[in-house]
């Protein structure tokens, strides 16, 4: 399935399977899909409501892709989008300082403000935190602190596909 049939199937208020939406996912990610035909699909999959199977099936593609930090003890993730449409105050990343306190690891996922006031980056960025690190870097920091920032930019650089239509 491409694109075009999955908003086709989206608009006709059929859900998608599971690996009809990672074949969608695919597409994004490797850069086949145009902005307009992202924004089409996006928003006819909002309006009918995400499924399960539908989320599993694009995050399966969105791990395949993603670039991996090696570590050996478990790790709690919490990750900020740069997106808050209820202008709240950065949350994800005040939480994963209390969960790193508390003596947790984190992990920290994150990215620029895209539709909210300050994304995680900004925040840490504004804290003096190196916010561009690689996996090593990222790991050597959950070893050492307790606590490692993961840019999306970096860490999921096959979502630039999508950053423009974000940003809209």
């Amino acid at each position: 399935m491409n694109i075009q049939d999955a908003i086709k199937a989206i608009v006709g208020s059929r859900d998608l399977r599971q690996d009809e939406a990672a074949l969608v996912m695919e597409e994004i990610m490797t850069g086949e899909a145009t902005q307009a035909q992202i924004a089409a699909f996006l928003t006819a999959l909002h309006l009918k409501g995400e499924t399960d199977a539908e989320i599993a099936g694009m995050a399966e593609v969105m791990r395949e892709k993603a670039v991996r930090v090696s570590h050996t003890t478990p790790v709690l993730d919490t990750c900020g989008t740069g997106g808050d449409a209820t202008n709240t105050f950065n949350i994800s990343t005040a939480a994963a300082f209390v969960a790193a306190g508390a003596g947790v690891t984190v992990a920290k996922h994150g990215n620029r403000a895209m539709s909210s006031r300050c994304g995680s980056a900004d925040v840490l960025e504004g804290l003096g935190v190196v916010i561009d690190l690689d996996a090593e870097g990222v790991a050597r920091c959950l070893d050492q602190a307790g606590i490692g920032f993961m840019f999306a930019q970096k860490f999921h650089p096959a979502m630039r596909y999508a950053g423009s239509v974000r940003r809209e």
